[in-house]
């Protein structure tokens, strides 16, 4: 699914003009990055939470040269779903 099919369900179901609902979402996904971004934690209740995780100083290999070289600790965005969602998806998505 992409982002302008999710603009055309939720116009369809809510009876709104595309557009308004396409703002909506893009005004959502820029407060995400935005809170993201200054190192604030997004909680959505019974959805998940947006989450800054740090990672670790680590060595790691540069194969073509066989050399080694040091990748240094940093943030990056992560989503972490709630427990009822999880469940959700558990239970309704068959395994393939």
């Amino acid at each position: 699914m992409t982002k302008a099919d999710i603009v055309a369900n939720i116009s369809e179901k809510l009876g709104m003009e595309k557009g308004d609902v396409q703002a909506t979402i893009e005004s959502f996904m820029e407060e995400v990055k935005t809170s993201l971004e200054s190192g604030d934690n997004v909680y959505l209740r019974g959805f998940g939470s947006f989450v800054v995780k740090t990672r670790a100083e680590k060595t790691g290999r540069n194969i073509s040269k066989n050399t080694t070289i040091k990748i240094p600790a940093h943030n990056i965005p992560a989503f972490k779903p709630a427990k009822i969602f999880v469940e959700g998806v558990k239970s309704n998505v068959e395994v393939k």
